[in-house]
């Protein structure tokens, strides 16, 4: 049976999973590169990300590399697509360059649909404006039996949160105070209590949060 999963979801120790002032030089506003360090450090992010072959091979990168297999399908909000405005650059295809690093059908969610967008390496970016449940639906279908991958940013992922829809969700926590931004955890008080949850604390300084349904 297809689930919906999501990986490497990292926030602040006060819940924050972007800053403020995000524009396309700063992806995450004011919280730079600081919430994602700890898998830059990865040999998962070397290879897939930041093009090298080296980095480190503990926990953290266990965790990391759990990110892809299995997965048919991604959803993503629109915040993650693009930085704001993205919609009126009918030129815009995403932050990845020629070869994003999905390499499956990913939907993206926007009120402001576009043509569908085939990239190198099995990447086709799909626009849909559609609540959580529905776009879902059309993810698990284009999976053909995969799991579907809930890609973020927090807005997007909190609305599947509430609605129930996510099977297995893995946040890590990174011992950073960022006070603005865009919180996780709003609005769901006791959303925790359907799902087994598993805490790792690794030598980086990050605790990896794993609950499943």
């Amino acid at each position: 049976m297809s689930r919906a999963r999501v990986h490497n979801f990292t926030i602040s120790l006060d819940g924050f999973g972007t800053g403020v002032d995000l524009k396309l030089e700063s992806p995450f506003g004011h919280a730079g590169q600081r919430l994602h360090q700890w898998m830059f450090a990865t040999r998962f992010a070397g290879a897939t990300i930041l093009g090298r072959d080296t980095g480190t091979s503990g926990v953290d990168n266990a965790m990391a590399e759990q990110h892809g297999p299995g997965i048919g399908a991604e959803i993503m909000g629109a915040g993650k697509f693009g930085p704001p405005g993205w919609q009126d650059d009918p030129d815009w295809t995403g932050w990845w360059g020629e070869d994003p690093p999905f390499h499956t059908p990913t939907y993206v969610l926007t009120h402001r649909p576009r043509p569908s967008i085939e990239m190198e390496g099995g990447t086709t970016f799909h626009f849909l404006d559609a609540p959580p449940a529905e776009a879902l639906a059309v993810a698990k279908e284009a999976a053909d039996g995969g799991d579907v991958r809930i890609g973020g940013g927090p807005s997007m992922l909190r609305d599947f949160l509430a609605a129930g829809l996510v099977d297995h969700l893995h946040v890590v926590q990174v011992p950073i105070l960022l006070g603005r931004g865009v919180r996780l955890w709003d609005g769901l008080e006791g959303w925790e209590e359907g799902y087994d949850v598993e805490v790792v604390s690794t030598p980086s300084g990050v605790t990896h949060l794993t609950f499943t349904r």
